[in-house]
């Protein structure tokens, strides 16, 4: 079995496809995803993620589930020294944000079309300097709860790939969710809560913009949480 192969018998919840592609979104595809996509065989691990990009960039940063990546693009311009990896198995998202990225002439994006627990466990610890998981699928049927991203294993891998000090941000419409993602960060004691009273979780920091899920949220008269937590530092860190 190659190591494609593998990856494909991976299994991601969601749509991979949606309605097929334009004739330009698909070209646009097939010229560019390659010059930013990340492959990663199976099996490897301990990746320095500084070697996808070129040496200006400082620091890493990681979106998991950009949609159609119109945050992730602005996050790369506003920071040009950051590096950010976006994970999206969609393929309309994907090329979404290559039109995005073609259009503003980004450079500082790399693209993972796979499982984002995947590509945590292959990179090595306190890689990170940011994580945005930005309106995730609720999966609101209780059957289908084990589906979350946000669980015990994905969060003991953010755990490990992100560096000391390093900000988690989360956000979610959903109350059900919500509740989950609260109890969940609870139990990690890698996790503090950047927050000091009710208006720190219902308004966006400056650096963070409008998702279009988002606005469709707001108009149906949903009430999102925007999360902030910070890396604890590890045991045997030496301020």
């Amino acid at each position: 079995m190659t190591a494609a192969d593998s990856r494909r018998d991976r299994r991601v919840f969601g749509r991979r496809r949606g309605k097929p592609l334009s004739a330009t979104r698909k070209a646009l595809v097939e010229e560019t995803l390659g010059n930013v996509a990340i492959d990663i065989p199976d099996g490897e691990s301990d990746i320095d993620p500084g070697t996808w990009f070129d040496a200006s960039i400082e620091s890493i940063w990681l979106e998991v589930g950009f949609g159609k990546g119109e945050h992730l693009a602005w996050q790369a311009q506003q920071n040009p020294h950051v590096g950010i990896i976006g994970c999206e198995p969609y393929e309309t998202g994907t090329a979404s944000l290559l039109a995005e990225l073609s259009a503003r002439n980004i450079g500082n994006v790399r693209v993972f079309s796979d499982d984002a627990a995947y590509l945590l466990s292959s990179l090595k610890p306190a890689c990170l300097k940011r994580t945005f998981i930005l309106f995730p699928d609720p999966w609101p049927k209780k059957r289908h709860h084990k589906r979350r991203f946000i669980n015990e294993t994905s969060l003991g891998l953010l755990a490990d790939a992100l560096d000391d000090g390093a900000e988690l941000r989360i956000a979610t419409d959903h109350p059900g969710y919500l509740q989950w993602i609260l109890k969940a960060m609870l139990a990690r004691p890698e996790f503090e809560w950047l927050v000091e009273g009710p208006a720190d979780w219902r308004t966006r920091t400056a650096d963070w913009p409008q998702t279009r899920y988002e606005a469709k949220a707001l108009e149906a008269g949903a009430r999102p949480a925007y999360l902030r937590y910070r890396r604890a530092p590890r045991a045997g860190h030496i301020a």
